[in-house]
């Protein structure tokens, strides 16, 4: 390939290493930051930097696609040694990350509309793709279970492998993979650490953990409103705007219908039945 038909990130390395030749510059006198920054544009690394969130520190790496990996370490080194074991290539400090890029991944933590991060998925299958940025459309501080991933993707019998894709997620807390459960309502697993973790970030978003569990104790699956005879999953917005007088507790989707209620249209608990 020619230097001018290169893509630009690529040809932009070159002129920079060029540059760097011409004032006789070794590699290893190259600042950490701008071989952080030249090894990211290629591809052949990415940078990183760790963020405070509800469970402590955890490191974000990211590169010129996206987002890359969001993973708890005791220290830098033992991120760097786990990032190039798992994804088969080395990281760097960013000791200066971009600025618009930190914003928006604290915006999104918080739960903040904004335009969407942008993620490097693409060592992951299409199937992989699709259950992960499903889980991305759940709303902060709401759970939906696995089976409704499943469904909403197209694969309804598909659910122990969106568990599967759900536990290998690389960028959790930015893609939400604590917001889905077990189709009976509890919890379940987190990729990010112990279960426990996933209660403390459920709750960070405003959620009850306990409450959640203790509904699936119950053998309650669905909220309904006797008002608008519309049936939701318990977290979702317009379930918890009911008011207890008017709300109507259901064990399944069945009993729902039978009683004359129909799918909310925004957390979607059922699949239509019209034609």
């Amino acid at each position: 390939m020619s230097q001018q038909s290169a893509p630009r990130p690529l040809a932009e390395a070159r002129e920079l290493l060029r540059e760097l030749r011409g004032l006789a510059v070794t590699a290893e006198a190259v600042p950490a930051t701008l071989r952080a920054r030249v090894l990211a544009r290629v591809g052949a690394g990415d940078a990183y930097f760790p963020l405070e969130t509800a469970l402590g520190t955890v490191y974000v790496a990211y590169n010129e696609r996206g987002v890359s990996r969001v993973t708890r370490a005791a220290t830098a080194d033992e991120f760097e040694g786990r990032f190039r074991e798992e994804m088969g290539r080395p990281a760097y400090p960013a000791l200066e990350p971009p600025v618009a890029l930190r914003r928006a991944v604290e915006r999104q933590l918080r739960g903040e509309r904004q335009p969407q991060l942008r993620f490097d998925l693409g060592a992951l299958s299409e199937f992989e793709r699709a259950v992960l940025l499903k889980a991305l459309e759940i709303p902060f501080g709401e759970v939906r279970p696995y089976a409704w991933v499943a469904r909403e993707i197209g694969h309804p019998k598909a659910v122990r492998a969106v568990g599967t894709a759900l536990a290998n997620n690389p960028v959790p807390l930015l893609i939400p993979c604590h917001r889905v459960v077990r189709s009976d309502g509890t919890l379940g697993r987190y990729s990010l650490g112990s279960d426990e973790n996933k209660r403390v970030v459920l709750a960070a978003e405003g959620l009850d953990p306990d409450a959640v569990e203790a509904l699936a104790r119950q053998g309650v699956r669905y909220f309904g409103s006797d008002t608008t005879h519309i049936f939701c999953l318990p977290t979702c917005r317009h379930a918890r705007r009911t008011t207890p007088g008017h709300l109507v507790r259901f064990g399944s989707e069945a009993e729902a219908r039978a009683a004359g209620y129909r799918p909310c249209k925004a957390c979607r608990p059922a699949a239509a039945l019209e034609a």
